[in-house]
């Protein structure tokens, strides 16, 4: 993992950008108080695809045909999660 200051990572762009998309991680730090991950995103992190949409219509009609399951409080979910 590589860190570096926002302002080296205005000086060094371009070559920090070729470096994430190499799969090493780079971690940008703004003034010591918050960090930001530099992360590559492809096609298909933001298409969706002809699979992906099949699933949500599928997602839906069970939906609608009332073949799923409500959690209203954090007590539901934590009630459904401990009957897995």
């Amino acid at each position: 993992m590589l860190q570096v200051t926002s302002r080296e990572f205005r000086d060094k762009q371009a070559s920090l950008l070729n470096i994430a998309d190499q799969g090493e991680q780079v971690v940008i730090r703004r003034r010591g108080k918050r960090s930001y991950m530099l992360t590559p995103i492809y096609d298909s992190d933001i298409t969706i695809t002809p699979e992906l949409e099949q699933k949500i219509e599928r997602a839906r009609a069970e939906i609608k045909a009332g073949k799923c399951t409500t959690l209203r409080s954090q007590e539901d979910i934590d009630a459904y999660f401990e009957s897995l």
